[in-house]
């Protein structure tokens, strides 16, 4: 058997409540060539239940069973290290597909050429219901341009691992993963490709926005000094752009 085309690696930590919708997204996908890599990492509920429940249901879902709690880059990695696709998708395990975001997606990456693709994305509530607040991208974001806005969603990217090969997508375990995952991957000379329609409902806490400010403030600021290595005036500068931009999303 051929190995499929997609591979798609999504890290569970407590989320027996929202996992079944966010599967049933996948499974509902126009685009059906994938394979679904869910990692356990830690839960304490019964999400592992439920993994082993939808995986006997349909032959394309895996899980993976992360030993101990070790976060969402160890788990992302195990997935990204069991993959057999060609193309690298990540999903949230509470974050929600539309109907054709793994067809269109990869029918703009080959269009395109393209080793790094992302989404526009809209907000949804705590039920994933959208709320209107869609957040564009540009056609092209290089390394510099990053640093100031960090527009790049998790549960948009697809990467071509043909192209990037599996040792430069794997997350370093830092805060903010994600993030410095991308950077990494553009500071080697890649450009992501932006696809400005909205293929995603991103689910977000009631709660979530004011609770959150001051962690991702210490964490972007982490990772301009940390990962980027850039100075204190270079670090500021980046900070002023990326709140400026983060603030705008929001309103």
């Amino acid at each position: 058997m051929n190995p499929s085309p997609v591979s798609i690696v999504m890290p569970v930590h407590n989320a027996e409540a929202v996992l079944e919708e966010t599967v049933k997204s996948v499974l509902e996908q126009s685009f059906g060539d994938y394979e679904l890599i869910m990692v356990e990492d830690a839960s304490t509920d019964g999400s592992r239940d439920l993994m082993y429940k939808l995986a006997g249901e349909d032959s394309r879902i895996k899980v993976l069973v992360n030993e101990g709690e070790h976060g969402a880059a160890h788990a992302r990695n195990m997935g990204i290290k069991a993959a057999k696709g060609r193309y690298l998708a990540y999903l949230d395990a509470d974050d929600l597909w539309h109907k054709d975001k793994l067809k269109k997606t990869l029918r703009f990456m080959q269009e395109r050429d393209a080793s790094f693709v992302f989404t526009a994305y809209e907000f949804g509530d705590e039920n994933a219901k959208g709320t209107g607040r869609v957040v564009h991208v540009p056609k092209e974001l290089d390394y510099a341009h990053a640093l100031t806005r960090t527009i790049i969603f998790t549960s948009t990217v697809m990467l071509d691992l043909d192209k990037l090969g599996k040792k430069k997508v794997l997350m370093p375990p830092v805060p903010s993963e994600d993030t410095a995952s991308w950077w990494r991957i553009l500071r080697s000379g890649v450009s992501a490709c932006g696809l400005d329609e909205n293929l995603v409902t991103y689910r977000r806490a009631g709660k979530s926005l004011s609770s959150n400010k001051l962690v991702a403030v210490k964490r972007i600021w982490y990772l301009y000094r940390r990962q980027a290595h850039l100075n204190l005036i270079k670090s500021v500068f980046c900070m002023f752009g990326w709140g400026w931009r983060a603030l705008a999303r929001r309103i």
